[in-house]
């Protein structure tokens, strides 16, 4: 460790004396592996001897040592911490740097790995969205957002205790989610509604009686279609791309990015996914893998968009064992990007260039009220788009205002 890392006597001796010695060479190499900054690697050893120190005392032993003692550290000891210096007490870095610890410990086999009780909380939400991926084919965004409401709900009515179905009540459903509708846009309250109606659907598969819990779910007033699908103008999305900075990496990996939103029409959880080999650049096309509709999807790969994605690779895309197409470019850069990274581009990009605009949807919109206005069948884009139903396709139709003009009748009472 000294060769790699200089640190204290006294740091060197926490960790030296500790259940965790073994794993300090490890750990140090994994951080290195993943290309962490020096100064990050050197203060995550210090963060890990402030840990061992706390586990030498209370006399935990590694058969203890889970996300549960992670937490009572941070929880019970940083608040009122008086250990010798130098130690480091800043609660998010001591939370990273502790997460890879382990995992780490968990590579070597030398803690459990995380098992969470039959019946439990955490337990049950697992299965849930193992049915939701499997059974219900939804995108993993969709899936997270069920999770977290249906997370919230369970604490609240059985917080630590395992989850009894017979329990709930319709007061109890009602309650959650009137409480949930405040300050909330009606799209938004509606999907309080939605995921717990397809929580208790689940549960009625595995024998459960919730008919009377269904009903209970109120249902928020929203009228399916009646917004307007926001577009760009032409000069608008030239503006939006011409604001990423090709000379640096951060700028080629962004552009590459977007330019698969506004030009192929991904969703953001599908420019996550892309892998490398997805890539067929004889015949000049990508590969999608499964999506909503539970099938891999061929798209023509434009001129423009191959040759971002040719750029990115060539000159930004760090060098890394990872066959996602799209990866970190800071510590750890083996993992790929998540949609949060996408989110944030696309939203830096809009406040850069001016445009009061949000949201990576925007730009698969936008894809659809060119292809209208090239004259496009409302088939050929929703297949572009990769739509289940036509019916949602139908929605672009309110922005043709071309051909919606073609076909208006006169005000009544006005001229002709």
């Amino acid at each position: 460790m000294e060769d790699q890392i200089p640190v204290f006597p006294q740091t060197r001796g926490w960790l030296s004396k500790s259940v965790l010695e073994p794993a300090v060479q490890p750990y140090i190499e994994h951080l290195i592996a993943r290309r962490y900054a020096r100064s990050t690697v050197h203060a995550y050893v210090y963060d890990i001897a402030h840990f061992a120190h706390w586990m030498s005392n209370r006399h935990i032993d590694l058969d203890h040592f889970d996300e549960t003692a992670v937490q009572m550290f941070l929880d019970q000891h940083l608040s009122r911490c008086n250990c010798p210096e130098p130690v480091r007490r800043q609660r998010c870095e001591l939370r990273a740097a502790l997460n890879q610890l382990l995992v780490v410990l968990r590579s070597a086999h030398l803690i459990s790995q995380l098992v969470f009780p039959t019946g439990s909380i955490e337990d049950e939400l697992r299965q849930f969205e193992s049915h939701l991926d499997e059974n219900c084919g939804l995108a993993s965004n969709t899936r997270g957002q069920r999770i977290r409401i249906v997370r919230r709900f369970l604490k609240l009515r059985f917080r630590n205790s395992p989850v009894q179905v017979a329990r709930l009540t319709t007061q109890a459903i009602h309650r959650f989610v009137v409480n949930g509708l405040k300050g909330c846009k009606p799209s938004s309250c509606g999907v309080i509604g939605v995921a717990l109606r397809s929580y208790l659907r689940y549960r009625a598969l595995k024998g459960d009686r919730v008919e009377a819990l269904v009903a209970a779910v109120p249902t928020v007033a929203a009228w399916r279609l009646s917004g307007l699908p926001e577009i760009l103008s032409a000069e608008e999305l030239s503006q939006f791309l011409n604001v990423f900075d090709r000379r640096s990496v951060s700028g080629q990996r962004g552009y590459a990015m977007v330019r698969c939103l506004a030009d192929l029409g991904l969703r953001a959880h599908e420019v996550v996914r892309l892998q490398l080999d997805d890539l067929n650049w004889r015949e000049g096309t990508l590969k999608l893998p499964k999506n909503k509709s539970r099938r891999v999807d061929v798209l023509p790969l434009p001129e423009l968009t191959g040759q971002a994605i040719t750029d990115y690779i060539r000159l930004g895309r760090p060098k890394t064992h990872n066959r996602s197409l799209f990866v970190r470019l800071k510590a750890p850069q083996e993992e790929p990007i998540d949609t949060g990274c996408v989110h944030r581009t696309v939203r830096e990009a809009f406040a850069r260039c001016g445009l009061n605009r949000s949201g990576t949807h925007l730009l698969r919109h936008s894809v659809a009220g060119r292809l209208l206005q090239a004259g496009s069948s409302l088939k050929q884009i929703a297949d572009i788009l990769r739509h289940r139903s036509i019916d949602t396709t139908a929605i672009y139709t309110k922005v043709d205002l071309h051909r919606l003009s073609a076909v208006a009748m006169p005000w009544p009472g006005s001229k002709a």
